[in-house]
């Protein structure tokens, strides 16, 4: 066993943060792959295939053991397209399903991806836990603070491991900075601010009902979303912006950063939360989710802000999107570029040596999934960067903004009981199921 894991850590360091092209050539790659043994692949299944679904999968395969064995999706297209992806990176075609849960009997798999649309992912990583998979889940955890609960529940249960796809975690400039906050030299820290802003975003154009596209299973996407018309604005990418299936920006982007702030900031969860935005910037799209947002969060000794904004670049600092940590004697600021500290001054002089910006090392996104592979490895969830109750802390306080913004109070959080103190905030903790689904029972 021993041997067994220097052999699988040493390839993992070996791939860790750069594509294959740069570390061997293709008869490389492959002539070792033919020396790791059947015991020591790792096979995995993946379900949603069409966006982060094969970048995280594409990711894995840079790491020489793990093998994609089965793809499915409701969309027979996509199906055939990320087979063809599979093929091209590794010779050899997957088994291909339209019902995930056929997948799951398959028993040589051993981890499954989830790349499904947020109102999936508790159905799908609880299904594939009790199926005995360990799961790699794209974030944020789940579409509702209820679903999050149980799949932290789940994971206790069935004894696998769970990493989120909150790959901010694995990034070199994030555990840097977050090292700089943690060792008090900026002071007390009154504020953190956390943004998105994000200029690529365009109206969603109104669109009309239409004839599910052939080859998809529409009912099976809807799964237990309330049951409508096919409009190609809810499907695919664009489902990120309507309440049925996501959280709009507040969850999607806002689960990143967050999770960063808290975790720097040693908190998890807040006293209050308020916050204000809507359709300010297109307010005649198709979309439901807010366009402009600002949410203060109020926890023990500070605050922390979130806003987001769509269609404009001009975020704080400079940056389109990051985390700020805003000391008394320096702020400190982090994104996916690096990580820099800016001094305050006591008269002329800095009150802190600035730091100028630190650029990452590797890509976050590869070392991730290294670091899943090697927590499989070692059968260790304490190895994972980001584990189910890390994605759950994130994505709860990222719900909690949506719910203080469809209130339009300000609400607060009693840690002891798990609830609000608000019963109209309380009923959006939990979660709808329609069309016959179920919400798992753990």
């Amino acid at each position: 066993m021993n041997s067994r894991r220097k052999f699988l850590q040493k390839s993992l360091l070996a791939t860790a943060g750069i594509t294959m092209a740069n570390v061997v050539t293709a008869d490389q790659f492959f002539g070792n792959l033919k020396k790791i043994g059947p015991n020591d692949q790792i096979n995995v299944g993946l379900i949603g295939c069409k966006g982060m679904g094969w970048s995280n999968v594409n990711a894995m395969l840079k790491i020489p053991q793990v093998n994609c064995i089965a793809l499915a999706d409701i969309d027979e297209n996509v199906l055939n397209q990320r087979s063809e992806d599979v093929v091209k990176v590794r010779g050899k075609k997957p088994t291909l399903y339209k019902d995930y849960r056929k997948m799951l009997e398959n028993k040589d798999i051993d981890v499954v991806v989830i790349g499904t649309p947020d109102h999936w992912h508790c159905l799908n990583l609880i299904d594939s836990l009790s199926a005995g998979k360990h799961v790699y889940v794209e974030k944020p955890l789940a579409n509702s603070i209820e679903e999050c609960n149980l799949m932290v529940e789940a994971t206790k249960k069935y004894g696998k491991l769970v990493q989120v796809g909150q790959w901010q975690r694995s990034g070199s400039q994030y555990s840097e900075a977050i090292d700089f906050v943690k060792s008090g030299q900026l002071g007390n820290i009154r504020l953190v601010k956390c943004w998105a802003y994000q200029g690529w975003m365009n109206p969603v154009p109104v669109k009309a009902d239409s004839a599910v596209p052939s080859g998809v299973d529409y009912d099976m996407w809807l799964g237990p979303a309330p049951k409508k018309p096919f409009n190609e604005n809810r499907f695919h990418f664009n489902f990120r912006w309507f309440w049925d299936y996501a959280g709009g920006l507040m969850t999607d982007w806002g689960v990143h950063e967050i999770d960063i702030a808290l975790f720097a900031m040693g908190v998890s969860a807040p006293k209050s939360v308020m916050a204000s935005g809507g359709k300010l910037a297109y307010p005649d799209d198709a979309s439901e989710t807010p366009d402009t947002l600002q949410t203060i969060y109020e926890y023990e000794g500070f605050n922390m802000l979130w806003e987001h904004a769509t269609g404009i670049d001009g975020g704080n600092y400079g940056y389109t999107e990051g985390i700020a940590f805003i000391g008394n004697n320096a702020t400190l600021v982090v994104n996916r570029g690096g990580w820099e500290v800016i001094s305050e001054k006591e008269g002329d002089k800095p009150k802190l040596e600035a730091v100028a910006r630190v650029k990452p090392q590797g890509n976050a996104l590869d070392l991730h999934m290294v670091n899943f592979v090697d927590a499989i490895t070692n059968n260790d969830s304490s190895k994972l960067n980001c584990g189910v109750e890390t994605g759950s802390v994130a994505a709860i306080n990222a719900h909690m903004g949506n719910i203080a913004y469809k209130t339009g109070e300000k609400i607060f959080w009693d840690a002891d009981k798990g609830l609000f103190t608000s019963k109209e905030a309380n009923k959006l903790i939990k979660a709808e199921y329609h069309n016959g689904w179920k919400l798992p029972k753990v």
